[in-house]
C-alpha cells in the first residue's frame, strides 16, 4: 500500500510546479502588459476624445506642467464607476524601468468622478470627464505614455497612448516630394532638423531616437531612422525613402448636428427609435484625378444645434448608414469604414459587407451627432491597405508630426526633447 506523501514532498511539486509556471507563462504575460498596445473599447463606450487644450487634432500631446482632457460615454446610462491609471514607456513602446512613484507624483487608480447623464436625447448616456494632471495626478518626467481605464471589477476597459515632452530641441520639418519619378506624384518625402539645446546631447548615434508620423497615427509611425549629419549644431535627416508615406486622399464627410433635415453628403434622415441618417453613395476613387477638399485628417467633432448647443450631453446618436460602389471581389478581401471615431481600428463594427441586391458594399455606425471625416480602406490577408480605394496623391494635403527622443547617460527611461511639425499643404520640391 502507498502511503500519503509527506508535506515536504508536496511543498517539493509546489515549488517544481510553480517555477515551470513562473518560467514558462510569465514571462509572455509580462510581455503581453509590456507591449505598448491600445485596448479598444467594448461596443457601449461610444465618442472617446482625448486630447491637448484647445487642440485642432485628437491627438493627446502637452508639454510637461500643461493638462490633457479626456471624455467619453458609456451607453448603458448606469452611472457606472471607471477608474484610471498611467503608465510610462520608453520611445518603442515597451515598459520602461521607472517605478510608478518615478514618474507620477501623487497617485493614480482613482475612481472618475466627473461625469452627467445625457439630456433629452433619444439614446441616453452617461457622459464622462476626466483632466490630467489633477491635485492627486501629475506627471514628473517627460515621454510616453498611456491612460488605462477600469471598470470596478479591475477589468480593463480601454487604453489610449499619450506623449508629455520638454523643450531640449528645436525641430524643423518640411514635407517633400520625392525625386524618385515612379512616386513623384504619388508619395511624400518627409525632412527634418533637430537643434538641440547646447550640450545636452552626446552619442546621438545610439542615443537619439526620433518617431514619424502621419495624420498623428501610430499604427504607420516610422521609427529607426539615424543621423545622415552631425554639424555641431544641428541633426539632419533628409531621407528620401526611408521617411517617405503615400499621400492618401482628402478624407470624406458627412454632419449630423441638425438630424432633422439632411445636410451637406446625407441624403436622407428618418426617425425611428433613433435618428437614422442615409448617406450618398460614395465610388472608388482609385484611379479618380485628385481634387483637394478641406478636411480634419481623419478627425472627428460633436456637435448639436439642439437645447443649449452642449455636444457632452445633449448631442443624440444615430444611426450613419454607409454605401459604397465598388466592384466585388472574392479574394478574401475585407472592406471598413476607418477614422478617429474609433481610433483607426478595423473590426466586425464597421467592417462593410457586398449587398448582391444593391450592388454596393454596405455598412452602418452608430454615431454621436456631429462632424466626422471618413474613409474606405481593404483588408487583404492581414496587411492593410489605406489609399487602394481613396487613392493616392503627392498633392493631398496630411499632418506631420516628428517626436525626439533622448536618454541620456545614467538615467532609466527614454525623454520626449522635442516635437516639430508640418503640413504638406507647403509641399516643397
Amino acid at each position: 500500500m502507498i502511503g500519503k506523501p509527506n508535506s515536504l514532498i508536496l511543498n517539493m511539486r509546489f515549488l517544481q510546479s510553480f517555477t515551470v509556471f513562473y518560467v514558462f507563462f510569465v514571462p509572455i504575460l509580462m510581455g503581453q502588459e509590456s507591449q505598448g498596445i491600445e485596448i479598444q473599447e467594448p461596443d457601449y463606450i461610444k465618442t472617446i476624445i482625448f486630447k491637448s487644450e484647445n487642440s485642432r487634432q485628437q491627438f493627446p500631446i502637452v508639454r510637461l506642467g500643461e493638462p490633457l482632457f479626456l471624455q467619453f460615454d458609456d451607453l448603458r446610462a448606469d452611472e457606472a464607476n471607471y477608474y484610471y491609471k498611467v503608465k510610462h514607456f520608453d520611445f518603442d513602446w515597451q515598459s520602461s524601468r521607472l517605478f510608478s512613484n518615478e514618474y507620477l507624483g501623487g497617485f493614480d487608480n482613482l475612481r472618475i468622478d466627473n461625469y452627467q447623464t445625457s439630456f433629452n436625447a433619444l439614446q441616453r448616456y452617461t457622459h464622462y470627464e476626466l483632466v490630467l494632471p489633477n491635485a492627486n495626478t501629475r506627471f514628473l518626467v517627460s515621454g510616453n505614455y498611456m491612460l488605462e481605464i477600469y471598470n470596478d471589477y479591475g477589468d480593463l476597459i480601454f487604453s489610449r497612448k499619450f506623449c508629455v515632452y520638454e523643450e531640449k530641441s528645436n525641430v524643423q520639418v518640411g514635407a517633400y516630394r520625392p525625386q524618385n519619378l515612379e512616386v513623384f506624384t504619388t508619395h511624400q518625402s518627409v525632412h527634418f532638423f533637430i537643434n538641440p539645446a547646447e550640450g545636452i546631447l552626446r552619442n546621438t548615434e545610439e542615443l537619439l531616437q526620433v518617431a514619424v508620423l502621419q495624420n498623428y497615427q501610430w499604427d504607420s509611425a516610422i521609427t529607426n531612422l539615424k543621423p545622415q549629419f552631425f554639424n555641431g549644431t544641428t541633426i539632419g535627416y533628409r531621407y528620401e525613402k526611408p521617411s517617405q508615406f503615400g499621400g492618401g486622399n482628402e478624407y470624406l464627410f458627412f454632419d449630423t448636428k441638425d438630424l432633422r433635415v439632411s445636410t451637406a453628403n446625407i441624403s436622407a434622415v428618418r426617425k425611428k427609435e433613433l435618428y437614422e441618417s442615409y448617406l450618398f453613395v460614395d465610388v472608388d476613387r482609385q484611379w479618380a484625378p485628385y481634387t483637394f477638399g478641406p478636411d480634419i485628417n481623419g478627425d472627428f467633432e460633436p456637435r448639436t444645434l439642439l437645447g443649449t448647443q452642449n455636444p457632452a450631453i445633449e448631442a443624440d446618436y444615430n444611426w450613419v448608414y454607409f454605401s459604397l460602389a465598388k466592384e466585388y471581389v472574392p479574394d478574401g478581401s475585407a472592406v471598413y469604414i476607418y477614422g478617429k471615431f474609433n481610433n483607426y481600428t478595423l473590426n466586425d463594427i464597421n467592417r462593410m459587407y457586398y449587398n448582391p441586391e444593391s450592388g454596393l458594399f454596405e455598412g452602418v455606425l452608430l454615431l454621436k451627432q456631429g462632424f466626422y471625416n471618413y474613409k474606405y480602406v481593404v483588408q487583404r490577408k492581414g496587411e492593410l491597405s489605406k489609399n487602394e480605394i481613396s487613392g493616392t496623391h503627392a498633392l493631398a494635403e496630411n499632418e506631420y508630426t516628428v517626436l525626439v527622443y533622448y536618454r541620456d547617460l545614467g538615467r532609466q527611461y527614454d525623454m520626449l526633447i522635442g516635437v516639430g511639425q508640418t503640413n504638406s499643404f507647403d509641399l516643397h520640391l
